[in-house]
Parts: structure tokens; sequence; C-alpha cells
């Protein structure tokens, strides 16, 4: 109980600390975002950091280059990640369908045999009648009113008969589709374990030249480093600003953004995870979409499937609960918190956190409560 205190006072903390600094004065009317401080870093919130002197990087390269070399990795692993996330999604769907077809030829199955033994007990009955049904006896009487009983009786009984041959036909019929349909299923299912070994593959050789390149730096260089991700993100959010981005923006969260964007800021401080949709951990999409189940709303897993099936909204429209998908493969999202700020899970390596809506290339912002 302690550490869960601790942690959630923790979080709290950054999140004060956080909203302090991105609702600065003058931040939503033009002035930029300022990253948290670090060693090395301004005093003044909002103010550019100071120059430091530029450290070598591993192999000769500028720290600065090899901070874009990393997050390039981790940008690749990203998209590597919602691929992932887009395959395990799909192979749940086609295996819960296989599930569903799987009972459904159960009980197609017994339905034949039960259609079969009605047959087998009518053509019996046949058999120890001369090859003449009742009805067909009666109908051949001489006493006309045995005669018009019988040719009732008749009548129903070749009814019965092409009713039960009609449905036997039918159930074989879709049993055979059912078959079809569950082969094409399965060839999907193997299709999607492929995809999702093959991204997995691709996002631990990302991650790990990331974390291998990273691990050449010095402590000194690690803490430059961090820096110079937050100077990257100033600039990129000083420059979005100073178009006039947010001058118009100023709507009012709904009732279930308001509780999406408290589940998203309590996560602050949880590490990410590639593939993770918490408790304890997440990834950019899984942040997003735990968030707003959180309100009511179940949304895409991804990011790349939020922005094709969400509905699309003006920048100028944003408000707190959106989600802004971002890069041109639309690899990430963050949630819209207001004042220009919005909830991330960034990368591995890094824990989940608040940052400039525009401190990266935002592709379209989507509504989950349109």
């Amino acid at each position: 109980m302690g550490s869960v205190r601790r942690r959630r006072g923790a979080s709290s903390l950054v999140l004060l600390c956080a909203m302090a600094v991105l609702t600065a004065p003058g931040l939503a009317t033009g002035m930029a975002y300022a990253a948290p401080a670090v060693p090395g870093a301004p005093a003044v919130p909002g103010a550019p950091a100071t120059p430091a002197a530029p450290l070598p990087g591993p192999g000769g390269k500028s720290l600065e280059q090899v901070r874009k070399d990393i997050e390039e990795l981790y940008r690749q692993a990203g998209t590597a990640t919602d691929a992932y996330n887009l395959a395990e999604a799909e192979t749940k769907a086609q295996s819960d369908k296989i599930v569903e077809i799987a009972n459904l030829i159960v009980a197609g199955k017994e339905r034949i045999a039960t259609l079969k033994s009605r047959a087998g007990a009518a053509a019996r009955a046949q058999y120890r009648s001369g090859g003449l049904p009742p009805g067909a006896k009666l109908a051949l009487s001489e006493d006309p009113n045995h005669f018009l009983d019988g040719a009732g009786r008749l009548r129903q009984g070749e009814k019965a008969a092409s009713d039960l041959l009609s449905e036997l036909d039918r159930t074989q019929t879709d049993l055979q589709r059912y078959a079809e349909e569950a082969s094409e299923r399965w060839q999907k299912l193997e299709a999607n374990r492929v995809k999702q070994e093959e991204s997995k593959k691709q996002i631990e050789e990302k991650i790990k030249a990331a974390e291998e390149l990273e691990s050449k730096l010095e402590a000194e260089e690690k803490a430059r480093l961090i820096q110079l991700e937050q100077e990257a993100q100033y600039r990129a959010q000083t420059a979005w600003l100073s178009t006039g981005a947010m001058k118009d923006v100023n709507g009012k969260a709904t009732d279930a953004g308001k509780h999406a964007v408290q589940f998203a800021t309590a996560q602050i401080g949880k590490p990410y995870k590639w593939g993770a949709v918490g408790p304890d951990s997440f990834d950019c999409s899984g942040l997003t979409s735990q968030a707003w189940r959180a309100a009511g709303r179940g949304i895409p897993r991804t990011s790349q499937e939020q922005l094709r099936l969400l509905p699309k909204i003006a920048l100028k429209d944003m408000r707190p609960g959106d989600l802004i998908i971002y890069f041109d493969d639309a690899s990430h999202v963050g949630m819209y918190v207001g004042d220009g700020a919005m909830v991330h899970a960034p990368r591995p390596g890094r824990n989940i956190t608040m940052a400039g809506a525009g401190s990266m290339p935002i592709k379209a912002v989507v509504r989950p409560d349109a």
C-alpha cells in the first residue's frame, strides 16, 4: 500500500508540475510549451534551454545526430508495433469467428442426424405398409369419406416429406458453406500470425539497435540526450504555436472526454511497453484505447485504425479527450488535454508524460465521442 501511495503521489506531483508549466501565461496565446526542467535546462518556464557544449556521440557522430538516429529507430519500432497490434486484434477476431463457425457446424451435423432419423422412420413405415403410406391407401379406398380424408392426409404427408428433404438439403448446403468459411478464416488466421511474427521481429530489432546505441553513451551524454529531446520538442511546439494553431481552440470536454482525460493522466509515470494495454504499462494506442474504454466508449486498438475509423475534426474544433494522430504513417497517438498539451506514452525507455500537442508532426485529429 505504501508503494501504491508513493506512486500515486508521484503521478499527482508530475501532473501538477506539468499542468503548471503547460498552462503558464502566454501558452495558449502564442508562447511555446516548455519542457520539464532537467540539469542544464532553463530555470524560467518557456525560455529556451541554455546551450550546452556539444558532446561527441558514438562513432564520431554528434550527440544530436545520435538523438535523431535513436528517435528514428523507435519511430520505426512504433510503426511495427501498430502493425503487430492490428494483426493481434485481427487474429483474435478470426479465432472467435472460427469458434463460432465450429459451433454452427456441430449444430448442423446434429440437425442432419435428426433429419436423417426422421426420414429413415418414414421410409421404414412405408416399407411396412407395403410400399404405400397410410394416406395413399385411404385415398384408394372406395369409401368417399375415407377417400377425402386420405387425400388430405396424403397431401400433408407429401408436404412433410418435401419439407424434410428441403431442410436436409439446406442444412447440408449450410455445412458446406461453414466449412469453406472456416477454411478461409483459418488461412487469414495463419496470415495474421505470420504478420505478428514479422512485426515482433522488427520491433525487437529496432528497439535493440536503439538501446545498443544509447548504451554506448556516458552518464553525462545520456543526461544531455534527454535535454536534446526536450529542446527538439520545444522547438517543434514553438513553431507550431507561432502559426496560430491554438488561436481558436477553446472546445470544452464532454463528460466522457473528461473521464478519458482523467484516466490517461492518472497513468503518468507508468512505463511505455509495446503491445501493452495496462494496467502497469501501455503503448501509445494502448493508452488512448483504454482511456476511452474507461469512459465507456470502445474505440479501435491501433493509432492507424483510430485514424481510419474515428471521425476526423478540424484542429480549431479540438477539445480535451480528442486524439491527435502523429506522423505520415499514423504511427503515434496522444490525447489532447487542453491548453496546447497532450498526454502520451512516448516510446520504450520513457514513461507516460505530458508534452506539447505540436511537439511532433500532426497528421490528423479524431474524435471518439463525435
